[in-house]
């Protein structure tokens, strides 16, 4: 769009955006089809009658059997096996095996399928002294584990999709296969009961550390989530990015990067957090005279950027630290700097492409007012808060949960009761303050308690089926091997071989959600990449290792996390640019591309933090850390110039080349990189208003 014509645009109705978003905002229908088309987790059956009621009161009685065995230990040889039995007896119930199929009937033979999955993962709790002492497994033993492993795939395929289950069923062929595999595939085989008794009978295949971190902190921070989308925190988000940047140059799309921000420390789904979002800052984005794609992508690319996000991140978050061996904690502080330049980078560019194109902030008279909303609905943020303080406090992550959960339950009460109190010191009735109190109203318990154990399932299934992948991994000894094949396919280059991880990750992601995605390629890849630096890098890795060989391991993993993330946007899937997309009624393809530029960030700065951990936060001191932040959020600037291409006017080719390289230089941690990137992002700016003297002024 051209500036006049941005200008014209501009000069409608004296803008009322406010008004004119909640107009435009998309209608629930639309919303519910949108989710239902790129979000497998969102195509469940929705039951009427006693059928729903039934599976509603199932899910309430799940979660409550969840927080049951946070207080009172359940031992994880029985937690697992029960957890996986209900997540995929509720799969089969919920979700249909089309896609497409009806979604307000239960089939008979989908309710006979998750009652015998019930059974058979019941089967090792109910009789798990039996099986200890048994020498061997008998004949009945091995139909139920395979029966179990079966229909827990094909649970897995509706809810999550297919691409997990057939990687997992190609390592189960590569265990069989063995002896005739090529290459670093090749093991001695194994024959299908040993491969069995491995997977269903051990805590080394779908009953793993995956399923372990799933029945424990994961659930609780999805029910935590559940219980704080009930408070109405996700209005708040939107409300409170209104009163911070929605009368700023280009405001919606800065609002849509500061909500997707804040929603994605609650939710771990891109495609949810896009469409959540996106149904209110997408429309009016377009009404400012924001182009349709860029629209759609500022959201996809700031709603995928969510699973980032400390401090809660996505589940993957928590696998990760399950996995690496690290407290929770380690991972959100390193975390921190990286999300920060993420979003960074989309704030700029959308501030100069506004810049570019003209285009005024929302009116400030129609915008809420921060102290107001702070006063009104600050508390709805404690839990948050609560959540921080707790996890710095050296907590458990599920201490942590509860610990929100609770505050979440109470907050709007404390809230009355303050309020209450004043009422009477003041003398004023309090029957009124109490009417209106914010709290949550039993109905919304159960709702929220519903909805966590719903969310459950996707990742639950996930954390199972790539059991079977770290299962074959340990049985046939290929972890070592696929490494030095890797490390050989790459010729010996650690920058290629984070190229071939980069790409796998990516590929491994489209259209498999982010925990999935996660646990394969940290499988997978993460221990090549992690021994390929303690190779390449030994003084850098040498001093993390003598920390803790635990924190030597964090760069690896947390490099295939960032690139399975960005799965989401990065084309020709890109599920959650595709859900923008729909709701911006633009080109699917050209706003994956468009998300892919916005998120520029998430595809340098990975490479910077394996080559440069004390972006992580990992050795160094509270200086460096400080020093490193400031000049990469100035390296930030430098590079979003050069992707949109403008500063005061468009930039050649030498100065975006320029920039590009002082933005580069910037983000690498050093004293000498940071001088020469200030330097050519200065000679850039110069360069730019010399060219464009302010009016009265001579050109230099």
């Amino acid at each position: 769009m051209t500036q006049d014509s941005s200008k014209r645009k501009d000069s409608q109705d004296p803008m009322d955006m406010e008004h004119a978003g909640q107009m435009e905002r998309v209608d629930q229908e639309e919303i519910r089809q949108i989710m239902s088309k790129y979000d497998r987790e969102s195509a469940f059956r929705t039951l009427s009658g006693y059928r729903g009621l039934i599976i509603s009161a199932l899910c309430v009685l799940f979660s409550l059997l969840q927080l049951y065995s946070t207080w009172f230990i359940i031992p994880s040889t029985h937690m697992r096996p029960l957890h996986l039995g209900i997540v995929t007896m509720l799969s089969y119930f919920l979700y249909p095996i089309r896609r497409g199929g009806r979604k307000d009937a239960l089939p008979w033979h989908d309710l006979l399928l998750g009652l015998a999955a019930l059974a058979l993962f019941l089967y090792p709790v109910v009789y798990f002294g039996q099986i200890v002492r048994q020498n061997s497994l008998l004949p009945y033993q091995y139909v139920i584990g395979g029966a179990a492993v079966l229909l827990l795939m094909e649970a897995c395929r509706r809810v999550v999709g297919l691409p997990i289950v057939v990687i997992a069923t190609l390592f189960m062929l590569i265990a069989f296969f063995g002896r005739q595999m090529p290459g670093f595939l090749s093991n001695r085989g194994f024959s299908v009961l040993q491969i069995i008794k491995h997977l269903f009978y051990t805590q080394e295949g779908v009953f793993g550390t995956p399923v372990g971190a799933s029945s424990t902190f994961i659930f609780l921070f999805i029910l935590f989530g559940a219980f704080l989308e009930k408070t109405g925190v996700g209005e708040f988000f939107i409300d409170l990015s209104n009163a911070v940047a929605g009368n700023k140059r280009g405001g919606p799309a800065k609002v849509a990067v500061i909500t997707s921000a804040l929603e994605g420390t609650v939710s771990g789904s891109s495609v949810a957090n896009t469409v959540g979002s996106g149904s209110f800052t997408i429309p009016m984005m377009k009404r400012l005279g924001y182009r349709p794609a860029f629209a759609a992508a500022v959201e996809a690319a700031a709603s995928t950027g969510g699973q980032i996000m400390p401090p809660v991140m996505g589940a993957a978050a928590f696998l990760m630290a399950e996995s690496v061996g690290v407290p929770y904690s380690v991972v959100v502080k390193a975390a921190i700097i990286p999300a920060l330049l993420y979003f960074a980078g989309i704030y700029i560019v959308t501030d100069l492409e506004a810049k570019k194109q003209g285009l005024k902030g929302m009116d400030k008279d129609k915008m809420p007012r921060l102290l107001p909303v702070l006063k009104e609905r600050g508390h709805l943020i404690l839990p948050l808060v609560a959540i921080i303080y707790v996890l710095g406090a050296g907590y458990t992550p599920s201490v942590a949960a509860l610990i929100g959960i609770g505050i979440a339950l109470l907050g709007g009460y404390m809230k009355t009761f303050v309020q209450a109190l004043a009422a009477r010191v003041k003398g004023r009735p309090i029957t009124p303050v109490i009417k209106a109190s914010k709290g949550l109203r039993p109905r919304e318990y159960l709702e929220a308690l519903e909805a966590g154990a719903r969310s459950i399932l996707g990742v639950a299934l996930a954390c199972g089926v790539a059991g079977i992948i770290a299962g074959m991994i340990t049985l046939t000894g290929i972890g070592l091997k696929m490494g030095s094949g890797l490390t050989a396919l790459a010729g010996g280059s650690l920058i290629l071989l984070l190229i071939f991880t980069m790409l796998s990750s990516i590929i491994l992601g489209m259209g498999v959600p982010t925990t999935a995605n996660y646990l394969i390629t940290s499988t997978i890849m993460a221990p090549v990449v992690a021994r390929a630096l303690s190779t390449y890098l030994p003084d850098v890795y040498s001093a993390l290792h003598a920390l803790s060989p635990q924190l030597a391991i964090l760069p690896a993993h947390l490099f295939t996390f960032y690139f399975g993330i960005i799965a989401d946007i990065t084309p020709p899937v890109a599920l959650a640019a595709m859900a923008g997309a729909a709701i911006a009624k633009s080109n699917p393809l050209r706003t994956g591309v468009e998300a892919t530029r916005l998120a520029i960030a998430a595809f340098l700065v990975p490479y910077i933090f394996v080559y440069s951990p004390q972006m992580l936060m990992l050795n160094a001191q509270w200086h460096e850390i400080v020093l490193i932040a400031v000049t990469a959020l100035i390296g930030m600037y430098g590079i979003g110039m050069a992707v949109e291409k403008y500063w005061e006017s468009r930039l050649n080719v030498i100065q975006q080349l320029m920039a590009l390289a002082g933005g580069l230089l910037l983000i690498i941690p050093g004293l000498v990189t940071d001088l020469a990137g200030v330097a050519l992002i200065a000679g850039v700016i110069l360069w730019q208003k010399a060219q464009h003297p302010r009016p009265g002024q001579e050109p230099l």
